[in-house]
């Protein structure tokens, strides 16, 4: 089998076409239950987040092309319309790339928390749908202690960086005072937990909560003082917002440019500014255009991501070495798979021998021979059999002078290997 990690994010495609590829958490499970009924595919795991969408896959021999092939297929894309922005690897390179991204070194926002909740959701999809076997299975768990081993040993994290705090940020820039501002946000995951939370500090004037589950828009408004509506009333209440960021997994965006034209007509020209973090987005591009509304999508908050990563480099050398070791112990594990096990065999033969004595041992009783006669067949034939083909080759080793057969004994049969005396 060949691991593949394929996939596409913010550096090699645009918005528009990172939104065509994205699966949202409700097709997920049956998009793999496709994805390995494919030929040759044999487990499978879907990222998809708003910065990447990747596929982590287990492939037999010459199905290597199945995956890019399927993802075309299935989101009904002609063929070559991904081949340029999509990036491949192979084996440990697949996985020194899932270890990074867990771990935030290939996000937008360098180190950012948010990706490594994101790869665990994707497994959690990923054990519902029944597609992991023990290898990719494994490798998800050793994913989980590197990222946990990197956010402890380095300083990826010392500083809030992530998108929701990039956005207060950028907001902050255009309006000096917040306290003045009301900001709405749109959407109720993490992300915009994130920014609420950024928002609270910073002492809004009104925050509004929108969702399109009521009650967790209010749960989520309660804990930073907010107003939660269900997102049918947001036509109602877009003009009052000065700020609106946004982040939701609707399929369709949910402000269109008629809702924010008509919402600035009633603002008389009071500026809006708003940011789009999701993807697919959740604002129509075409709201840009309007005058007084300064429309931001998730790339244009690079610029201002830049700006932080340079405090986190450092960190990111020393998370890159925790990496690169951890990636040679898996795939040393994963190669064990391949190769045979000689415990495996040994205890095969020496079922079988045990079974051949004991059916002699059994034999003699029937015969009438005393139990005590039996049992002393039985111990001391097993113990010749078993013995008999491991005494015969360190004899050969030590008349060779074959140290490393003989130390290797040692270490075998539990002896210290300071004891010199001849095995056996």
């Amino acid at each position: 089998m060949t691991l593949i990690a394929l996939g596409l994010n913010h550096l090699t495609a645009p918005v528009s076409l990172r939104e065509q590829v994205a699966f949202d958490a409700d097709a997920a499970g049956a998009a793999l239950h496709e994805l390995v009924r494919e030929p040759g595919v044999e487990e499978a795991l879907i990222l998809s987040t708003c910065n990447r969408t990747e596929l982590y896959v287990s492939v037999a021999s010459g199905a290597e092309e199945i995956p890019q092939t399927w993802l075309s297929r299935h989101h009904r894309l002609t063929p070559g319309r991904l081949a340029e922005f999509l990036y491949r690897h192979d084996e440990q390179n697949a996985v020194r790339h899932m270890f990074r991204v867990a771990t935030g070194l290939d996000s937008m926002v360098l180190g950012e928390p948010q990706i490594l909740g994101q790869v665990k959701d994707a497994y959690q999809q990923a054990r519902a749908a029944q597609s992991l076997k023990a290898p990719l299975d494994r490798l998800l768990q050793h994913t989980f202690a590197v990222a946990k081993r990197v956010r402890t040993e380095t300083r990826i994290g010392a500083h809030t960086v992530s998108v929701a705090f990039t956005a207060v940020r950028l907001a902050e820039q255009v309006f000096a005072d917040l306290r003045q501002a009301c900001v709405l946000l749109i959407g109720a995951g993490d992300t915009i937990e994130l920014a609420a939370r950024h928002l609270a500090d910073k002492n809004v004037r009104r925050l509004i909560v929108a969702n399109r589950t009521l009650e967790s828009a209010q749960e989520l408004a309660g804990r930073y003082g907010g107003y939660a509506i269900a997102l049918a009333d947001l036509p109602q209440h877009l003009a009052e917002a000065d700020i609106v960021i946004s982040s939701t997994a609707a399929r369709q965006p949910v402000l269109t440019r008629s809702m924010v034209e008509k919402a600035m007509a009633s603002r008389r020209r009071k500026p809006m500014f708003m940011v789009d973090i999701a993807v697919p987005r959740d604002i129509e591009a075409g709201v840009g255009e309007l005058p007084d509304v300064y429309l931001y999508g998730i790339d244009d908050l690079r610029q201002v991501i830049d700006d932080n990563r340079r405090s986190r480099e450092a960190a990111a050398r020393e998370a890159g070495a925790i990496i690169d070791l951890q990636v040679d112990r898996y795939m040393a594990w994963r190669r064990a798979l391949t190769l045979r096990n000689p415990a495996l065999d040994m205890r095969q033969h020496a079922e079988t021998y045990r079974d051949e004595v004991l059916d002699k041992a059994r034999s003699m009783l029937a015969r009438g021979k005393s139990p005590d006669e039996a049992l002393a067949f039985l111990a001391n034939t097993l113990t010749n059999k078993l013995l008999h083909h491991p005494s015969a080759r360190l004899r050969e080793a030590t008349l060779n002078g074959d140290l490393d057969l003989l130390h290797a004994a040692g270490r075998l049969y539990g002896r210290d290997e300071d004891d010199h005396e001849t095995p056996l």
